[in-house]
């Protein structure tokens, strides 16, 4: 593993946001959705997740989430995504959301 200094890290803008709006996508050559995210004072920002195993799209409605959000864009077929939806492998290497155990303000940042 490598180390990274404490300015490193600091350069990363984890953030909480609402999922608003989740669609299925199609045309994702792995099984996704398209994800609408509310960051707060930071905007209403989309994505795409490979999280279909462990949740529906009715059930992440309203779901905080971790997302990354000073990538650049990244263009996925016909869909832009604005920020990185973060999660860990079960045993099985479904991805499990990353969340936080209470509600906090949208665009919070991890520190």
């Amino acid at each position: 593993m490598q180390q990274i200094s404490w300015d490193d890290f600091e350069k990363v803008e984890l953030r909480i946001g609402t999922i608003v709006d989740a669609m299925k996508f199609p045309d994702a050559r792995r099984p996704a959705y398209k994800l609408k995210v509310d960051f707060g004072e930071l905007g209403i920002k989309t994505s795409s997740a490979q999280i279909t195993k462990h949740y529906t799209l009715s059930g992440l409605i309203g779901r905080q989430i971790i997302g990354v959000i000073n990538f650049p864009k990244k263009q996925i077929g016909k869909f832009m995504s604005e920020f990185l939806v973060t999660g860990f492998a079960d045993e099985n290497g479904d991805i499990v959301l990353s969340a936080v155990e209470r509600k906090v303000p949208n665009g919070s940042k991890l520190v």
